[in-house]
This record gives C-alpha cells, structure tokens and sequence, in this order.
C-alpha cells in the first residue's frame, strides 16, 4: 500500500458479496472508503453495523465509514455525500435475484432504475462525475457467439433482473451524450464466486438463493441434502450449463482497476466484460469442488428453468488490454476459498447478531 491517500470513494451496496471483497482492495491500493447499504441482500448486526465491513476493518487495518441508508431515500443519500469529501462512485447497490425479477418486476425497476437516478442526481449536484457501475453479462441474453466480446449486441435479455442492467447501461449513454463531464466505466460481470483467502468474508445469500457455489456447499457441510441441477440436455460437452465463473478478489482488483483508470483519462462511458474468458459446466464445477475439498456432492437432475441459457463466457481481452487487469485466480482457488469461507462460518455472519434481529 503506497502511503499518499488516493481519493474517497463511496461505494453503494459495500455490505454485500462483492461489495465487501472490493473495500477490502481499496483499501489495500490506498483508497478511503465511505459504504452505504440497506441489508436488504447483507446482515446487519444489531447495532445496525455491517458485519461484513468490520470483518473488512479486521483484515486491512483501516476504518470505513458506514451508513445504512437506502438509495430511493435521496435526501438521506445526499447528507451522505455533504458528511465527507467524495471523490468517486463505485455502484452495487440492487436488487439481484433473477427469479424474484421475475415475480416481482416493479420493485426490481423501481429499486435498480430510481436508485441509479437518485444517485447521478446527486452526484451531478455536487460535481463528482467518476463512477464505477456494476453490470451483467445478463445485458448479452443468449449470445450468438462465443466468446462474448463488448461488441455483442446487447438488450435481448432473458429476465428483469437482466433488463434492470440493460437499461441502466442505456440510461448512462444517454447522460454521457447529453452531459460529457460524465466519466463512468461499466464492468459487465460473469459470474462470481469465492470468497477473501482469510476466510473472514464470502458470500452469505440473505435470500432464497439459487447461486450455484453456495448451494453446492450448503449441501457439503450437511444444511442441504441435495443439489438440483438444473436441465442436463444442453448442447454442451456434458449437458450441463456452461458459465465463466471468475473469483470475487479478481473482481475486485477489477474495480480498482477501473477507478485507476478513470483517475487518469476521461473516457465518458466504456463498457468492460469481467471473466475468466474459459466457460466451466456445472458438473465440472461440482466435481472441482468434491477434489478439491475432499467432499461429496449429491445431485439430482431437474428440468431446465425458464430463462436460463445453455453457455456463456467472456472475451476479457479488452480489460487486460486497457485497464490492465486479468483473472488470476484459478477454479481450484474459487472452490477453496468459498469451502474455507462456509466452514469457518458454516451460518455465515449470522452467528454475530443478537436475536430478534433481521
């Protein structure tokens, strides 16, 4: 860590999965970081803390300044930005589950769009135009080919949640265009797994979650009995569906990265894919995780699930080429470090509230 202090940056959704692992590399490269988050995807203690974050105090030896504050309240988001010198924005905060999205469609556009508007609002206001923007490789629907580059038309999307993404990124092109000041980098996200090496900090689903990683080790530690493989009759090598799982801590030097270059250039809005650029099936991954953590994993086969597509993994070229950044971590790590994170925390942060707390 260099000792001359980088910037402050305020970082929505900070008590989540990636949230809390990218705080963790911030803080690392010398960033002061202020986190908002309304627990509605992270647990809260019952102070009203995000355990998660001071977990990140506990690894990184540096302070964060926390808010729970939710992004529809503007005003309360606004005395965020009034309380501390904000240098930049990096925005997780929404709502992810595709499923719900699809039951619940108006509180996903509601929550992911007013938020997103709430935020530039003020951001405009007080003259902070760097932003980093959490994305999908959702926004590319079924891809016509693979690998998918930046280049891949986007908006057929399969699910809310997706278009939630989509719209977002159309949302941004159409502030860049009309307001240049703007300099946003969009990082389209495959999909993420893993957790920090300590074991202090991983993925802890708040809701009825269909994540595959968690799910497998739900199962291999005994709170599941079995895991429900989704359709095993796509057109891939073994049936099951193919996705590019990168590690959380390889996304999180890729925000960094990102913000590292919005420090130096004013691009106005870039759109980058995060991945590892090598597609893995489902069963490939469960029998990674079986080898390498020396478990076993139950399956059944169900039906495939609406909406879902056979493969998807990215062209990453364009980050490394640009922002300088690439996946190293490698699919043994990702199952390592999550059955690390599961058994050193086998009912995730719960353990740390006080009862009657939700």
């Amino acid at each position: 860590m260099t000792g001359e202090q980088k910037g402050t940056v305020l970082v929505t959704g900070g008590a989540g999965y990636i949230g809390s692992h990218t705080v963790v590399s911030l803080l690392e490269a010398g960033y002061g970081v202020v986190a908002l988050d309304n627990f509605t995807n992270s647990v809260n203690s019952a102070k009203n803390e995000s355990v998660a974050l001071k977990r990140v105090e506990e690894i990184t030896g540096r302070k964060v300044h926390f808010y729970r504050c939710d992004l529809l309240d503007k005003d309360a988001v606004e005395r965020i930005f009034k309380a501390h010198r904000i240098d930049s924005v990096i925005h997780f905060a929404a709502l992810k589950a595709v499923g719900e999205s699809m039951t619940n469609p108006l509180l996903y556009y509601k929550n992911n769009m007013i938020g997103m508007i709430n935020l530039l609002e003020v951001m405009d206001s007080l003259g902070i135009y760097k932003m980093v923007f959490s994305s999908s490789c959702t926004v590319y629907g079924e891809p016509e080919r693979l690998p998918i580059t930046e280049e891949n038309p986007t908006g057929n999307v399969t699910n809310v949640y997706g278009r939630t993404k989509y719209f977002i990124e159309e949302m941004l092109k159409d502030a860049v265009r009309a307001d240049p000041k703007w300099n946003i980098i969009a990082l389209r996200y495959f999909n993420p797994v893993g957790a920090h090496k300590s074991g202090r900090i991983g993925e802890d689903p708040t809701k009825q979650f269909t994540n595959l990683m968690p799910y497998i080790s739900q199962v291999a530690i005994g709170k599941k009995d079995v895991l429900t493989i989704f359709g095993n009759d796509y057109d891939t090598p073994d049936g099951t569906g193919v996705r590019d799982y990168v590690h959380v801590m390889d996304l999180a030097s890729g925000h960094v990265a990102a913000l590292h270059k919005l420090d130096q250039e004013h691009i106005g809005l870039k759109m980058y894919n995060l991945g590892t650029g090598k597609g893995i099936s489902v069963m490939e991954l469960i029998q990674t995780f079986e080898r390498v953590n020396k478990v076993k994993i139950p399956y059944v086969i169900q039906e495939r699930r609406a909406g879902d597509i056979s493969s998807m993994y990215a062209n990453a070229t364009l980050a490394e080429k640009e922002l300088g950044w690439k996946a190293v971590h490698s699919v043994d790590e990702m199952c390592e470090d999550f059955w690390r994170w599961q058994t050193m925390n086998p009912n995730g942060y719960k353990t740390e509230q006080a009862n009657g707390h939700h």
